[in-house]
C-alpha cells in the first residue's frame, strides 16, 4: 500500500516525467469541461426558486409576500422568481453577487432571522442593503425585464409617465428610487427618506 501511494505521488509531483504531453494536455481539457459544468450546474442550481424557498425564513417570509404581487401572477402570466431580481443575469455581475450572498449563509447558520420575530426586527436593514445594490447598479435586475426604451408612456398613469420621461431618462433616478415594496411589504419605514 505505501509502495502504491509513493507511485502516485512520483506522477503527481512530476507527471510530465510518467505521462505524455499529449494525455495530459487531452486530461486537462475534460477535466475543464467537467469543473466548468459542474459548476454553472450548481450556479444554476442556487438560482431556482426551490432553491431560494428550501429555508423557512425566505419561504414562509418573504415568499409569501411575493405571491400577493403583479410579479408573482399577472395578466400576461410571466412570473418573476426571486433570482430575477436578486441576482444580476450577465455571468460577471452575478459571480459578484453569488460571492456577496455567500454572507448571507452565514446568518442562516447562526439564526439570525429564523424566526418571524427577528425578520421583522432586522427588515429595515435587510432592505436598505437590497435598495443600496439596486441603486449601485442602476436596478440592473429590474431592467433587465423593464426596458426603457420599450415603455409606452400613453399607457402610464400621467405621474409614472412624468417621472420616466424625466427623472429615470435623464439618469436622476433609477427604479429602485421609486419602487421599493414592488415585490415584499415595506419596512418600518420612519426615518427613512
Amino acid at each position: 500500500m505505501k509502495r502504491m501511494l509513493k507511485q502516485y505521488w512520483d506522477i503527481l509531483r512530476r507527471p510530465s516525467v510518467h505521462l505524455s504531453f499529449g494525455f495530459l494536455t487531452i486530461g486537462s481539457f475534460i477535466a475543464g469541461i467537467l469543473f466548468w459544468g459542474g459548476f454553472n450546474t450548481a450556479m444554476e442550481a442556487t438560482n431556482s426558486e426551490q432553491f431560494c424557498t428550501g429555508c423557512h425564513e425566505m419561504r414562509d417570509n418573504v415568499f409569501q409576500e411575493l405571491q400577493t404581487t403583479i410579479h408573482y401572477t399577472n395578466r400576461s402570466g410571466v412570473r418573476a422568481i426571486c433570482s430575477d431580481c436578486h441576482v444580476p443575469h450577465n455571468w460577471t455581475d452575478k459571480i459578484a453577487r453569488k460571492m456577496q450572498a455567500s454572507k448571507e449563509v452565514w446568518g442562516k447558520i447562526f439564526g439570525t432571522i429564523n424566526t418571524r420575530e427577528k425578520f421583522e426586527e432586522h427588515r429595515l436593514t435587510l432592505a436598505q442593503h437590497e435598495w443600496r445594490r439596486l441603486k449601485a447598479n442602476n436596478s440592473l435586475e429590474c431592467r433587465n425585464c423593464h426596458q426603457f426604451e420599450s415603455m409606452d408612456f400613453t399607457r402610464q398613469s400621467k405621474r409614472a409617465s412624468d417621472a420616466h420621461s424625466t427623472q429615470l431618462a435623464s439618469g436622476e433616478k433609477t427604479c429602485i428610487d421609486c419602487h421599493k415594496g414592488i415585490a415584499h411589504q415595506l419596512p418600518d419605514m420612519a426615518g427613512v427618506k
